[in-house]
């Protein structure tokens, strides 16, 4: 079982890691001022002091007409993620998207294969909302077109993941990776 979420106690303060040594020691940037703090972590971090090391820009436009959910950059690679949720269900097992017909998620897809043609890769997220679902699959009787959209998009390369959600009222964190079962 997956355990994505974290509770702090008290507020985190953001600021950019500037350099790290004597294994517990790092300086942080936290607005214009540097200042010294304990680090837990006493692996070597590789990788942290890089520049720009994982960049994750929201809401980012692909072209005039569609807008990915976000842009990641990581090591001169950038990846669109488009992040689809999921409250459909109709067996007790079994999640699907979409619950009706998706031309704004049929164009999705067809353009993150456009952006594949780009050179960029490219990511649909299937968010599952519901409890103790263990598989994924598209709904291919409510949106036929958007299901022949995704069979085009899985060859051309686009990535698929679903990932089932435990909802609280205090948190939604990502629990299980789903398998999607009509690939």
């Amino acid at each position: 079982m997956y355990n994505l979420n974290m509770e702090f106690t008290k507020s985190l303060l953001k600021g950019k890691l500037i350099k790290r040594y004597k294994r517990f020691f790092i300086d942080v940037k936290l607005d214009k001022k540097i200042v010294v703090a304990h680090c837990a972590n006493t692996g070597s971090m590789k990788g942290l002091l890089d520049e720009n090391n994982d960049l994750i820009k929201p809401e980012v436009f692909f072209n005039k007409e569609t807008r990915f959910d976000f842009l990641i950059e990581k090591n001169n690679q950038k990846s669109f993620v488009e992040v689809k949720n999921v409250t459909l269900f109709r067996d007790e097992k079994i999640a699907e998207f979409p619950d009706a017909i998706t031309t704004r998620g049929s164009k999705h897809l067809l353009t993150l294969i456009d952006a594949i043609k780009k050179g960029y890769k490219a990511y649909l997220l299937f968010l599952v909302q519901i409890q103790n679902m263990e598989n994924f699959k598209i709904a291919s009787d409510i949106d036929g077109d958007y299901y022949k959209n995704y069979l085009t998009a899985k060859k051309a390369g686009v990535n698929f993941l679903a990932y089932r959600c435990n909802i609280s009222q205090k948190k939604i964190e990502i629990e299980k990776k789903l398998k999607i079962i009509n690939e």
